[in-house]
C-alpha cells in the first residue's frame, strides 16, 4: 500500500547525519496515549485525494520549475515538499528537480532564500529550509547551515536587538524590521528544529518568551494584554498591546482580544518544539481551548464571515501540531470523542474540486491561490496519514 514518505517523527527531526547539526529529539514525555489506526479504505481515500492534487500541481508547474505566486519562492517550495513526501514521486522526480532550480536562484549572500521585493524573508526561508530537510540530501548542507544561521539572527532579541522586557522579544516577523507574530515564529521554530538545531540553543527559549506572551493565560503571561484572561488560546502578536485577526473587524477594531484556531495551534506547536512538558500549565490551558473549540468547519472563534479566512492554513497547522502532540483522539466540550486524523481526511476530501485542486472562496492570506492551497491540503493529508 502506498504511504507518505514522511513519518510522525520527521516533522521535528532532521535525520540526515550532518556533523554540524545536533540530533533534535522530541520531548521525552511526548508519547501517543491513544491511537486509533485508520482503516485501509480510509487510507485509500486520502491517498486518492493526494494523487489528484499532485497531478493538478504537476500540470501547473511552469517551465522554469516554479508555481506562479506573489510569494516568490515560498509557494514553489511548499508545492515541491508535497511531491518529495509522496512515494510515487520523491526527491529525485523531475518535478522536484525543476522546482529546486527555481528556488536556488533566490538564495541571498546573507544565507536567506527569499525574494527581496516581497519583504517575506523569514517565511520564504523557513519553507525552503523545510524542503531541504525533506530532501535528505547532504549536498544541500551548506545552504541549510546558512539558512539556519540567517533565521536565528532574524529573531528579535538575537544580537541584543531588543531587551527581554520588550513585547517583541523572542518573536520573528516577516523580515528583520516587521513586527513579530506567532505565525512567523512557529515557522521559524519548525524549520530550525527540523533542520537539527538543538533545543539547547538560546533561540528556543527566546521564542518561548514571545510565544507565552501571545497566550491569553494570565498565570504565565506577564503582559497586560492577558490580565484576567484564562482562555488558554492565542492571539496573533504582542504588538501594540496585542493584535488578533479575530478582533480587527469587531467594533471597528476596538473589540476585546480574541484567540482563534490557526494561531492557537501555531502556539501549541511552538511550545512543543521548545520542549515544554505535556503537563505544563500553558500546554494544558491551550489543550483545553483546543478541545472546547474543536471544529473543522471553520477557523474556530473567528467571527461571522471571517470564520472562513485562513481555513486551509488552519487545517495545515492543526495537522502539524496534533502530529507533534501524538494523540489521535480529542474530546470536545460536549464530551464527544474525535479522531482528528479521520475528521481532517473527511473534511478535505469533501472540499476537493473535481480537477484535484483545493481553493478557498475567501481569498484573504493567499487562499485564493490554488497552487498554495492545494499544496497545504496535500501536506495536511500527508500529516494525517502518519502513524
Amino acid at each position: 500500500m502506498k504511504r507518505s514518505r514522511i513519518t510522525a517523527t520527521a516533522i521535528c527531526i532532521y535525520t540526515l547525519a550532518l556533523s554540524a547539526f545536533a540530533f533534535a529529539a522530541p520531548s521525552e514525555e511526548k508519547q501517543a496515549e491513544e491511537t486509533t489506526p485508520l482503516t485501509s479504505a480510509q487510507r485509500q481515500q486520502a491517498e486518492k485525494a493526494i494523487d489528484a492534487g499532485l497531478k493538478f500541481l504537476a500540470q501547473r508547474q511552469q517551465a522554469d520549475g516554479s508555481w506562479p505566486s506573489d510569494y516568490g519562492p515560498a509557494v514553489t517550495a511548499i508545492c515541491a515538499r508535497s511531491f518529495v513526501n509522496d512515494d510515487d514521486y520523491g526527491a529525485d522526480h523531475a518535478v522536484v528537480k525543476k522546482s529546486l532550480q527555481s528556488i536556488m536562484t533566490f538564495q541571498e549572500p546573507d544565507g536567506g532564500i527569499y525574494e527581496r521585493a516581497n519583504n517575506l524573508a523569514n517565511y520564504q526561508t523557513c519553507v525552503a529550509l523545510l524542503l531541504f530537510v525533506d530532501l535528505n540530501d547532504s549536498s544541500y548542507r551548506p545552504q541549510m547551515l546558512r539558512a539556519q544561521k540567517f533565521l536565528s539572527e532574524l529573531q528579535y532579541g538575537a544580537n541584543e536587538s531588543v531587551d527581554e522586557d520588550n513585547p517583541w522579544f523572542g518573536g520573528a516577523g516577516y523580515n528583520q524590521t516587521k513586527r513579530p507574530d506567532i505565525s512567523n515564529t512557529q515557522m521559524m521554530l519548525e524549520a530550525l528544529k527540523a533542520s537539527g538545531l538543538p533545543t539547547t540553543h538560546p533561540v528556543y527559549q527566546r521564542a518561548l518568551k514571545f510565544v507565552s506572551r501571545c497566550q491569553l493565560y494570565d498565570a504565565t503571561n506577564d503582559l497586560p494584554l492577558a490580565d484576567g484572561r484564562n482562555d488558554g488560546g492565542f492571539i496573533y502578536s504582542t504588538n501594540n498591546g496585542g493584535e488578533s485577526k479575530a478582533s480587527e473587524k469587531i467594533n471597528e477594531g476596538q473589540g476585546p482580544l480574541r484567540c482563534y484556531g490557526s494561531v492557537t495551534y501555531a502556539g501549541f506547536k511552538s511550545m512543543l518544539y521548545a520542549d515544554v512538558k505535556r503537563d505544563d500549565p500553558r500546554i494544558q490551558a491551550c489543550l483545553k481551548w483546543i478541545c472546547n473549540n474543536y471544529t473543522l468547519k471553520s477557523n474556530p472563534n473567528m467571527p461571522g464571515q471571517q470564520a472562513r479566512e485562513g481555513l486551509f492554513y488552519y487545517y495545515h497547522v492543526f495537522a502539524k501540531a496534533l502530529s507533534v502532540w501524538g494523540d489521535d483522539m480529542l474530546v470536545d466540550a460536549q464530551g464527544k470523542e474525535h479522531n482528528w486524523r479521520l475528521d481532517l481526511i473527511d473534511e478535505l476530501i469533501e472540499r476537493q474540486a473535481k480537477d484535484g485542486s483545493w481553493v478557498n472562496d475567501t481569498t484573504r492570506w493567499l487562499e485564493g491561490d490554488p497552487h498554495y492551497v492545494t499544496a497545504l491540503a496535500i501536506q495536511s493529508l500527508q500529516a494525517a496519514l502518519e502513524e
